[in-house]
């Protein structure tokens, strides 16, 4: 009687375990999917580089913003840029003195 009892608890436990790893397995497909180009920023003294590579089928529109270290120094936006399915672009921008913060927004 102990042995059917311990066969029957151990198919429980492994068909538990294969629920669990099955509906995690599903929800990772059910995710949407990270639609936005790769981009690195680099700053170097005054000048701000962005480099963007769009892996997706789905074009993405990417932008460079520069915010300057001083207050009489203006922020820069370089202009949009359209990034196609497997395309590679580059963005620059700078400030007159030092750069505080560089990043990319995608749209």
């Amino acid at each position: 009687m102990r042995t059917t009892r311990r066969v029957a608890a151990a198919v429980l436990l492994v068909a538990t375990v294969g629920l669990v790893i099955a509906a995690s397995s599903s929800a990772a497909q059910d995710r949407p999917r990270h639609r936005e180009a790769a981009c690195s920023t680099t700053v170097r003294g005054s000048h701000a580089t962005a480099s963007c590579f769009n892996p997706n089928p789905r074009a993405d529109r990417v932008q460079l913003h520069v915010e300057c270290a001083h207050w009489w120094d203006p922020d820069m936006d370089a202009r949009p840029v359209e990034v196609g399915p497997a395309q590679y672009v580059r963005l620059a921008e700078r400030c007159w003195k030092e750069i505080r913060k560089a990043w990319v927004s995608h749209r």
